[in-house]
């Protein structure tokens, strides 16, 4: 207990992984606790570790130079829109496949092609790898086998008491625990939302006579099941989540719900290798921020896994809280109490709608799963606005996160209807892109008329904390100027057939970066 540190995590998963990095590329000192003692699982590596990153979270790792460890950047779509022979898996909606080569990019003012636009597959041992390496380099402390059991708080620090006796304080505790977390319980974080109507089941197991069944997603008797040519099986069966998921699953249980699912019993399950369940129970704290107390990723909202939502919306909370609260912190070196906290609880304000959104996406997929007319007529519905044109976008839209938007204000700079988004990729003159001019983690004004009045705005008060940066780009969507936050969300925006609004420019750099 001797170590104050800046901010104590527990929970050592992508998201508070994401959240170490983004506080330390900050010079704010970071300890994570962690209840595992070792990283490795079966759990996180193929078939069952498999995860997709939307486009935002691909731009999160872009951003911070991350990306080339994420892929294979010579294999990446960065023109996706272009049609290619045959189906192009775009994501799905309750089992529904969407064609990615209806995307019409050209809907979209200000997406531009690049490396990090398009979706990708990934893992879990993957995305944790790569973010264990990168807060390691960067001074974060990882404690794995301690696990949080009691938290106390007063108005200037919290103390974090683990299973085995051991104590640890930090300025702020950030809840990244998972699902059930213990930190939303122990803070008295109030949590609502609708309890379930399936239990689901993600296993590894091998099966005689699996080539009786249709591969990829199925809408069954009971549910779905989604039958992955890589060993992978999923059920979900609309038991109104009666399973006591206290139990093992045995390989009887999977037989039966197999049965039920398929109505036949000629597909005999011949061996389990891995088995979990879960259901579609959806749940939000009412806060993400009890005083020195937050919460991010599962532990601020639960969901089913439906459309593969969960990892980018964890994610992205950590994209948004690490800069803002690096920011508190700093400040809070420098001035007496009380704490000045209106740009962290933005943290809330921009990112519950954006989890709010999520459950109502999985919950409607669950309605068009339900096995009774209800269920078909909602899933006819879908699959017909799927199949046009208008509907494909629509959904790409949503799946992909490409139209996504933070509500920064009622004021008139606030209304360009770039504001709050992410910033368009530009691609520079001398070959480089926006994308990594953010690697810093520092916010950036860039200006592409070379406006002596802008760059003044940046000195003083500003210095280290935003990058001026004037260019020109091969494409510039019609904008002269703009402002991007840390996180790459556009804060001001200025036209480039107009003079830019030097007010609105200076009360977005004091909003964001005082």
């Amino acid at each position: 207990m001797t170590k104050l540190y800046d901010v104590v995590i527990a929970g050592a998963g992508p998201v508070g992984l994401f959240l170490a990095c983004e506080l330390s590329l900050r010079q704010i000192s970071v300890l994570i606790l962690e209840r595992n003692t070792q990283q490795e699982s079966p759990w996180k590596i193929e078939p069952l570790g498999l995860r997709g990153l939307n486009t935002q979270s691909v731009e999160a790792f872009y951003r911070r130079g991350l990306l080339d460890k994420l892929f294979n950047l010579k294999d990446r779509d960065s023109h996706p829109g272009q049609k290619k022979p045959g189906f192009q898996f775009g994501g799905h909606f309750a089992g529904l496949k969407i064609n990615a080569n209806q995307l019409d990019l050209t809907r979209f003012n200000y997406r531009l092609p690049g490396p990090a636009l398009s979706p990708g597959p990934t893992s879990m041992h993957q995305v944790e790898k790569i973010l264990t390496s990168r807060a390691e380099s960067l001074g974060v402390k990882i404690l794995r086998g301690c696990t949080v059991n009691n938290i106390s708080q007063d108005q200037k620090l919290v103390t974090v008491g683990t299973e085995n006796n051991q104590s640890f304080r930090g300025k702020w505790l950030v809840g990244c625990d998972g699902g059930r977390s213990l930190v939303r319980k122990e803070a008295g974080f109030e949590f609502q939302g609708t309890e379930a109507k399936l239990t689901g089941y993600a296993t590894h197991i091998e099966i005689d006579g699996r080539d009786k069944l249709k591969p990829g997603f199925n809408v069954s008797k009971t549910g779905m099941y989604i039958n992955v040519t890589n060993g992978a099986f999923h059920l979900m069966d609309f038991d109104e989540a009666s399973f006591d998921r206290a139990r093992d699953i045995t390989k009887e249980h999977l037989q039966d719900a197999l049965n039920r699912a398929i109505d036949r019993t000629d597909v005999k399950i011949t061996k389990v290798h891995l088995a979990s369940s879960y259901t579609d129970r959806s749940m939000q704290a009412t806060e993400y921020r009890r005083d020195r107390i937050l919460l991010a990723g599962d532990a601020a909202h639960i969901h089913s896994p439906l459309g593969a939502q969960g990892l980018n919306l964890g994610l992205g909370d950590a994209m948004n809280l690490g800069w803002k609260l690096a920011a508190t912190v700093q400040k809070g070196r420098y001035r007496q109490q009380p704490e000045d906290l209106s740009l962290l609880d933005t943290y809330q304000s921009e990112r519950y709608p954006i989890a709010e959104w999520v459950l109502d996406w999985t919950r409607a997929q669950v309605t068009a799963l339900r096995p009774d007319p209800f269920g078909r007529a909602t899933r006819k519905l879908m699959q017909d606005l799927i199949q046009t044109d208008d509907g494909a976008n629509l959904f790409i839209d949503r799946i992909w996160g490409l139209s996504q938007r933070y509500t920064l204000g009622e004021e008139s700079r606030h209304a360009h209807p770039l504001v709050g988004c992410s910033s368009p990729d530009f691609e520079l003159r001398d070959g480089s892109r926006l994308g990594q001019k953010l690697e810093g983690g520092r916010g950036l004004f860039l200006d592409f008329g070379g406006n002596d009045e802008l760059q003044g705005l940046v000195r003083g008060d500003y210095k280290g904390k935003v990058d001026f940066l004037s260019a020109d780009a091969k494409e510039k969507c019609g904008l002269g100027a703009l402002l991007i936050r840390p996180d790459g969300v556009m804060a001001w925006v200025a036209e480039g057939n107009a003079k830019p609004d030097i007010d609105a420019a200076k009360a977005a750099l004091e909003e964001w970066f005082a």
